[in-house]
């Protein structure tokens, strides 16, 4: 029988929803949009965190099983769709990975005070820091949670911090009436939805919130499960929706719109509150840059861990190889599933930083695109699962409270979806790029149904 320890605590849980779902890279793409950034941030956190929220808390508090969104798509709509739900939320956080590691390693040079130098674009320095950064979190991971779960509350922690200098800086500034550094009329507040970049930021906005249910993925390794993970969600979304919607009004009083950098514009936030508050405090830019780092690397144990769990079900469900399933005799911990997904991972980063400037470049930026339009299918099925689950089972609740909360979470995942494939603006080939990206799409899950598939027809020949 396999069975896995139960080590995280609701501390550990609230530090890793912190981890899992806050990207500060959000507050500078957001801010270039203006305060009317402001407004969709919470248009966002109403019709999708919330719902998304309710749904895990929900969910995880009836069945905390190991798998979570898959186990919970399986029990509601049977294992074809609980299959689906589950290879998409596995490949597409395996394509994640370099995207979020290429970024550790251009920010951590901002700690030595290298930022605006060539070392960020160099590959030597970016693939030694994103393939070490990486393979350490697979080794704290596979000697065990009650390892690997201080990578992730550390990271919770330096993730958090810089959010809260921002906050810090921009309160002090209003304080000392310090004039704005953009524009604050009421009718920059007004966003134009009727303007396509408008709208793919609203859709980039609501999915920068998903991440609440990855820790539900880690059931059965939970303490209490059906009692901390709800909590957990009910602590954390709370200081997720205000770093998010502070720190976005924070960088816009503090650095103007023009000099916004996308990838450090909360340095430059930071950077600027010190020098506007204290010359003397200009080492908290570095520190900063070093907590984000740090912040960094435990989401890239939280992205690793958890669904690596998905996969090590799907393999004791026997839709993945069977090796998927199996428990390291002394750690306790699904290491082959881990194993397996870094390694893809890092082939992914291989051909992401050594084929620049090659068809191998263009090959990984349609795959990111694709990753996006993969990771909503899963979301499809959590509120789908929920208002299914509700109506099924027993004591359920109000059934009309689920469809209002599902529904609204899954109509903003649907308009997220064909946002994510309309071309960008300085896209040459619209009608290619569309082509790519949903072909793209269905051919990682044409992938999965054979893998299914194939397990089926094992299954059958074994009765």
């Amino acid at each position: 029988m396999t069975t896995l320890k139960r080590v995280l605590t609701l501390r550990d849980l609230v530090l890793f929803n912190l981890v899992a779902v806050i990207g500060l890279r959000w507050l500078a793409t957001s801010a270039k949009a203006g305060p009317a950034a402001l407004v969709l941030w919470v248009l966002a956190a109403l019709l999708f965190f919330v719902p998304q929220g309710l749904a895990v808390v929900e969910l995880s508090r009836r069945y905390p099983d190991e798998g979570g969104i898959y186990a919970w798509t399986k029990r509601a709509l049977g294992e074809g769709h609980g299959f689906v739900c589950g290879w998409c939320y596995w490949i597409c956080n395996v394509l994640y990975y370099p995207n979020l590691l290429i970024s550790t390693a251009v920010i951590a040079t901002y700690v030595f005070g290298q930022g605006d130098s060539a070392l960020g674009s160099s590959w030597p320095y970016v693939l030694s820091v994103t393939l070490g950064t990486l393979w350490f979190a697979v080794w704290m991971n596979v000697v065990g949670l009650s390892t690997g779960r201080w990578l992730q509350n550390v990271g919770g922690i330096g993730t958090y911090v810089p959010g809260v200098l921002i906050v810090f800086f921009a309160l002090w500034a209003i304080a000392k009436e310090v004039p704005a550094a953009n524009p604050m009329r009421a009718r920059e507040f007004l966003p134009d939805l009727t303007d396509l970049s408008s709208l793919n930021l609203w859709a980039s906005i609501a999915f920068a919130f998903a991440g609440l249910e990855l820790a539900a993925s880690m059931g059965a390794e939970v303490e209490r499960p059906e009692r901390n993970l709800p909590r957990a969600v009910f602590i954390s979304a709370p200081l997720i929706a205000l770093v998010y919607i502070l720190g976005t009004g924070a960088l816009l009083w503090l650095v103007p719109i023009a000099e916004l950098n996308i990838v450090s514009g909360f340095l430059q936030g930071v950077a600027r509150g010190a020098q506007d508050t204290a010359p003397a405090l200009a080492w908290l830019t570095p520190f900063a840059a070093f907590a984000y780092t740090i912040g960094n690397v435990g989401g890239v144990g939280a992205w690793l861990s958890a669904p690596a769990r998905v996969a090590f079900v799907i393999g004791l469900d026997r839709y993945f190889p069977p090796a998927f399933g199996r428990v390291h005799a002394k750690w306790g911990t699904p290491y082959v599933a881990i194993l397996v997904q870094a390694s893809l991972a890092s082939l992914a980063l291989l051909l992401s930083v050594l084929g620049k400037g090659t068809t191998v470049e263009t090959v990984y930026l349609i795959l990111l695109d694709t990753q996006l339009l993969i990771y909503f299918i899963p979301f499809i099925y959590l509120f789908v699962s929920l208002i299914i689950l509700r109506r099924r089972e027993a004591g359920g609740g109000d059934l009309g409270t689920a469809v209002f909360t599902g529904g609204c979470g899954a109509v903003v995942t649907v308009f997220a979806m064909v946002i994510a494939t309309i071309p960008p603006s300085g896209a040459e080939h619209k009608a290619l790029f569309f082509v790519k990206v949903v072909g793209g799409a269905a051919l990682f899950i044409a992938i999965g149904g054979l893998l299914y598939w194939r397990a089926q027809g094992k299954s059958r020949v074994a009765r």
